[in-house]
């Protein structure tokens, strides 16, 4: 079925532009959490990235291994859960463009409120890394909303440039007269 066009797909181009736009959205989304943080401080001493893995059976003392920088200690394993996830879904979403269009629905926002309502509000409550929905904070589902929704937008930004710069091609569902 050809959904999206006569070329064919540049999954080549696509995960690169997914691991690209999948470093820079990690990054992104590191930056909205400074500005809203979506856990309280209690709620944060055992992040969520933390707790799948102790779930998994890896021991507090690796999960809680920090770096210090500027005085401050940095959780370098919950960065490595982070960007692992962000590079993941962003190397998805690109490749998913390449045969689905529609993925890109709201330059990418769309697909970043599809990832928090299936991690956030589904499959990690149900999994007990994080408490049910309505024992979450308002807060907490105001920031992980907006923040998933920007971090998938900053996705697609880097796909579309990046599959533009290596194909030399627009996306495979605009017509070109060729």
């Amino acid at each position: 079925m050809n959904i999206a066009g006569k070329r064919q797909p540049r999954i080549w181009a696509a995960v690169i532009a997914g691991i690209l736009g999948g470093i820079m959205s990690g990054i992104v989304k590191l930056g909205w959490e400074v500005l809203l943080p979506p856990r309280t401080i209690a709620r944060n001493l055992t992040n969520p990235p933390q707790e799948l893995l102790q779930q998994f059976g890896m021991p507090e003392k690796i999960t809680h291994l920090t770096y210090t920088y500027s005085g401050q200690q940095m959780p370098w394993v919950s960065f490595i859960m982070h960007f692992g996830f962000s590079i993941t879904f962003a190397i998805i979403y690109c490749v998913l463009a390449e045969y689905f269009p529609k993925v890109k629905m709201g330059q990418g926002t769309v697909y970043g409120i599809v990832i928090w309502i299936a991690f956030h509000l589904l499959i990690m409550p149900l999994m007990g890394t994080v408490p049910a929905v309505w024992n979450q904070p308002l807060s907490e589902h105001f920031s992980e909303a907006l923040g998933h929704a920007v971090w998938a937008w900053t996705i697609e930004v880097f796909r579309r440039d990046f599959r533009s710069r290596i194909t030399h091609e627009p996306d495979r569902e605009v017509e070109t007269g060729i």
